[in-house]
């Protein structure tokens, strides 16, 4: 997984190479993978894990696109169940942000995309989505009461 730390004294963004629990230090690629690292204690650094970070086989941001993906071809099967809208309930949002859903027998299950992505979701159009009934996302077992 790349891994990122800011050295706050250096005013570095630098690509972990090792982090070291016990001794509570962080190993850092000075050089773009040139063999020069340098270490720095945890309380030195601030780590970063972006959408580029990689398991080796999927980044993040792809995985993510996967989730959204499959998140569509639920909710637009089930299109009589789900909804999108621009406001939660109270009237809020993020910037460029929506909110699409699909209510099961077991409650709701949810999810914010960008802007972009919404006219993947051919679902009703709220004016305000429903409230939020408390899911969390190991709720998403929700889904499976859909079969």
């Amino acid at each position: 997984m790349k891994i990122k730390a800011y050295v706050d004294r250096y005013k570095w963004t630098v690509p972990v190479t090792e982090i070291d629990f016990k001794n509570e230090e962080v190993e850092v690629d000075l050089t773009n993978g040139n063999g020069d690292t340098s270490n720095f204690s945890f309380d030195e650094v601030e780590l970063s894990v972006t959408g580029d970070a990689s398991d080796g086989h999927h980044t993040f941001d792809e995985l993510y696109h996967h989730r959204m993906m499959l998140f569509a071809v639920i909710c637009n099967t089930y299109v009589e169940r789900s909804w999108k809208s621009w406001k939660h309930h109270d009237g809020t949002m993020y910037d460029d942000y929506f909110i699409v859903g699909i209510t099961t027998d077991e409650g709701d299950y949810t999810y914010h995309y960008h802007k972009d992505y919404w006219d993947l979701f051919k679902v009703a159009d709220y004016d305000f989505a429903p409230e939020w009934d408390g899911h969390k996302p190991e709720d998403i077992t929700r889904l499976l009461s859909l079969f």
